[in-house]
């Protein structure tokens, strides 16, 4: 169905989608690249919400060529009215002739409408060159669309048998220098990061993107059930920070807004704000992926919940003893078939030490 050139042209136009990997939230990443007579004659990708999308940068680099011409696109075209026009018009008004996108859009105000505008108007139109690669770009953006939450990451920094921290709490470092910069790769294409009060009382992290060149900083959250966070706590500093509790009590809530921060109350189950909910409430507000770094009982909570849709589970070669902090607090198993199953995605090195990239079965 599809040939070696639009193979080509669909892996150029996921490498302009990814241009913006760090930037385009709460929009999906979109790649458009236009071939004319075998020469690609446009490109383009989407950088910013409220910007023009990859297929009027692509359209106006092509000017008067796009005529006829072929056109892959990372995501179907959209065909509504948002901060943007629909690109779906603006590729018929441009007279193209064929269309190619990786996948549709999951979108409810667009999934297939693209499509059927372009058929309608002539316009010989196909899905699913490359999808899978496509879907991975915009896991996060997919989660929301369908599912109503954010695709939620969760990232360890442990020993190899298994320990984030001494039992005195002490944990830095673990992992070297390298890791930690690649940990600032994935927090800057989040949309939110997310922790605990422990990690905030036990280390005053900043939890902001430092070690990557970015725009945008990620929405800082933190799960503090009783508001314990410090006001002058480094997770406040800039603002952007929203902390996330049971009840908000006067005499807590009033130096901490007075910090910056936004508070929100979730009551949830065992005195713990309601994860559930939070995922929501974190999907209305345009987050599509969040990255979690945050210690055992956080984590647990989340595993526990079905809310993991992916580890990345940073090992060091060191080994730090069976009284040091383990990843996820959960409760003792009885059975060898309650155990929960990984399947693991990629493993490379980094610096010195390892990283696997998982996901549930």
């Amino acid at each position: 169905m599809f040939s070696a050139e639009d193979h080509t042209h669909m892996a150029r136009a996921l490498r302009l989608a990814a241009r913006g990997l760090f930037t385009t939230t709460p929009n999906p990443r979109v790649g458009c690249v236009i071939v004319k007579d075998g020469q690609v004659v446009g490109e383009g990708w989407h950088a910013r919400a409220g910007e023009p999308h990859a297929e009027i940068h692509a359209l106006r680099a092509a000017g008067t060529r796009a005529r006829g011409a072929t056109v892959y696109v990372s995501l179907e075209p959209c065909s509504h009215h948002g901060r943007t026009p629909p690109c779906a018009h603006a590729l018929i008004d441009a007279g193209v002739a064929r269309v190619v996108a990786a996948m549709r859009d999951p979108n409810p105000q667009v999934a297939g409408r693209g499509i059927e505008l372009l058929t309608l108007a002539g316009i010989r139109a196909e899905v699913g060159l490359l999808e899978e690669a496509a879907r991975e770009l915009n896991v996060g953006f997919i989660s929301r669309m369908t599912r109503g939450r954010p695709w939620v990451r969760v990232k360890t920094a442990s020993s190899l048998d298994g320990k984030t921290a001494l039992l005195n709490g002490q944990s830095q470092w673990i992992t070297g220098e390298a890791a930690r910069r690649d940990v600032h790769r994935w927090r800057a294409r989040a949309c939110a990061v997310l922790t605990g009060v422990g990690t905030v009382l036990a280390d005053d992290p900043q939890m902001n993107v430092r070690a990557v060149d970015t725009p945008r900083q990620p929405l800082r959250v933190v799960l503090d059930s009783a508001l314990r966070t410090p006001p002058g706590a480094r997770v406040l500093e800039g603002g952007n920070t929203l902390l996330v509790c049971q009840e908000a009590q006067p005499e807590r809530l009033e130096p901490l807004l007075a910090a910056g921060a936004s508070v929100l109350e979730l009551p949830g189950p065992a005195g713990r704000p309601d994860l559930g909910l939070l995922m929501e409430v974190l999907a209305q507000r345009g987050v599509n992926e969040l990255h979690v770094e945050a210690g055992a009982t956080v984590n647990g909570a989340l595993l526990a919940a079905g809310l993991v849709d992916e580890w990345l589970a940073y090992l060091a070669p060191v080994t730090l003893g069976h009284e040091a902090r383990g990843l996820f607090d959960l409760p003792a198993l009885t059975d060898m078939g309650e155990r929960q199953g990984w399947r693991l995605l990629d493993v490379r090195w980094v610096g010195v030490d390892l990283r696997l990239r998982l996901r549930p079965e």
